[in-house]
């Protein structure tokens, strides 16, 4: 088989982005190389990557395409902004004569597929993101990313050795060298830091979240889970967006397309979008990324004083009926496994939701003469059923909403800087920053925000 032809389009700035085409018939499916780097005039000769390809366009036709600045496409580029990335994938997606088309997200050019997804949501018919990136870097690593490209400016050799093993984690040396020398072929070291310049500067990867809820399309999400990966960027994104189905897979492979797991998951959702079951890496147990909302009475013990201990038992009952009717009319699961004393927890899958359910919790504690502590977080969560059949919910993230809740004063809504994200465009309310507070057994400071009303 003959590699495919490069083919040209001009984005909305004029400049020169390479595609190609294979395949022919069913709903067109708009693709990005799994690769570190795209380069669509080499990475033919990679067996695995080509026979991905094949196997894609066996029953549809595929466009893939190099981002500006690699590969075939023009070089020497100053704006590497998130949003002429985005203008990229619109002007190649205007190339294919179709109503709607599939996209195929993969790494970090994922998030510029992403934002195109959220500003036309109509063009979209079925959307697989894997190993997109939705967190920015921590201040650390942009300290040490910042010394690979001081180091790029004057050996981009060593620096492109370097960026493989310590930043991409391409631990097998021979792997990691190949990989080192199919960099400086689709990236000049000048384009190479603009690029991640850009990266550091501008947070592009956070932003998207916002915009999730934009997203219509039918979408799987797939977490390529690696050994001590710590951090939750597919689960970020299957809460943020509406119609998302979670996938968890193991994987020990710097790329997708090595992964016959993920290979074999895109190709059944493309073609007949069957529901994927979320499975965590640990056998038996079922997780997800969770909105996790605690309502615990404020005082409750002076409250049993003043009141005495029937008439507040019986407030309690009664304003525990209200919280989880009010959990359920907003789409929310109050967690029966969980004994609380005098709280409820409950788990949604829609930030902005659990926030309506925040708010409408601690009007129903004030009316009741019960004042709420209300707190949310939102993250990973492991299900499961405890003996007697119930079930429950763990994780780390459940203890964080349960510390955010501690925080907040009678009746008052605090979430956490990711609930808020998420949230920030779709819940209609404003946001007071409270500030980092760091939580006994949690690792990193967590931004709190108040919830103010109505925006």
């Amino acid at each position: 088989m003959t590699d495919p032809r490069i083919q040209y389009v001009s984005s909305a700035d004029g400049v020169k982005i390479a595609y190609w085409t294979l395949g022919s018939g069913g709903v067109p499916l708009l693709t990005q190389s799994p690769l570190a780097y795209s380069n669509i005039s080499l990475e033919w000769a990679d067996p695995d990557l080509r026979a991905f390809y094949q196997r894609l366009a066996a029953d549809r036709c595929i466009f893939g395409y190099d981002i500006r600045a690699v590969g075939s496409s023009q070089r020497d580029i100053a704006d590497c902004s998130a949003e002429a990335n985005a203008a990229d994938v619109e002007a190649v997606a205007a190339r294919i004569d179709a109503d709607q088309i599939d996209l195929l997200a993969i790494a970090g050019a994922g998030n510029w597929a992403l934002r195109f997804a959220a500003t036309h949501p109509g063009r979209i018919r079925k959307l697989i993101t894997c190993a997109v990136p939705a967190e920015d870097a921590t201040p650390e690593q942009n300290k040490t990313l910042e010394t690979f490209l001081t180091l790029a400016e004057n050996d981009w050799r060593t620096a492109s050795e370097a960026f493989m093993h310590s930043v991409m984690g391409w631990s097998r040396g021979q792997e990691a060298h190949e990989g080192a020398g199919y960099l400086r072929a689709s990236v000049t070291s000048e384009d190479f830091v603009r690029q991640w310049r850009a990266v550091i500067t501008t947070k592009y990867f956070s932003a998207i979240l916002p915009m999730l809820p934009e997203i219509t399309a039918q979408t799987l999400v797939i977490d390529q889970v690696r050994p001590l990966q710590g951090r939750h960027h597919a689960s970020l994104l299957a809460a943020g967006i509406p119609n998302a189905q979670l996938l968890r897979v193991p994987s020990d492979a710097h790329v997708a397309h090595k992964n016959p797991a993920i290979v074999e998951a895109i190709l059944r959702f493309l073609t007949d979008g069957s529901p994927q079951e979320a499975v965590d890496v640990a056998a038996g147990s079922t997780t997800g990324m969770t909105a996790i909302l605690f309502a615990d009475i404020v005082d409750s013990t002076a409250l049993t004083e003043r009141l005495g201990d029937a008439a507040f038992r019986s407030k309690a009952r009664d304003l525990d009926a209200a919280l989880r009717t009010v959990i359920r009319d907003h789409a929310g699961t109050p967690v029966e496994g969980k004994l609380l004393g005098d709280g409820v927890l409950a788990v949604f899958t829609s930030a902005r939701q659990a926030i309506e359910a925040a708010l409408a919790c601690g009007t129903a504690g004030g009316h009741a003469g019960l004042p709420l502590h209300l707190g949310l977080h939102a993250g990973d969560v492991i299900r499961e059923s405890d003996p007697d059949g119930r079930d429950n919910v763990y994780g780390g993230a459940v203890n964080i909403a349960s510390r955010i809740s501690g925080l907040s004063a009678p009746g008052e809504v605090l979430v956490s800087d990711t609930v808020r994200s998420l949230a920030r465009t779709s819940a209609g309310v404003s946001f007071e920053d409270r500030g980092e507070r760091s939580f006994k057994g949690v690792g990193d400071a967590v931004r709190v925000w108040a919830v103010c009303g109505d925006e």
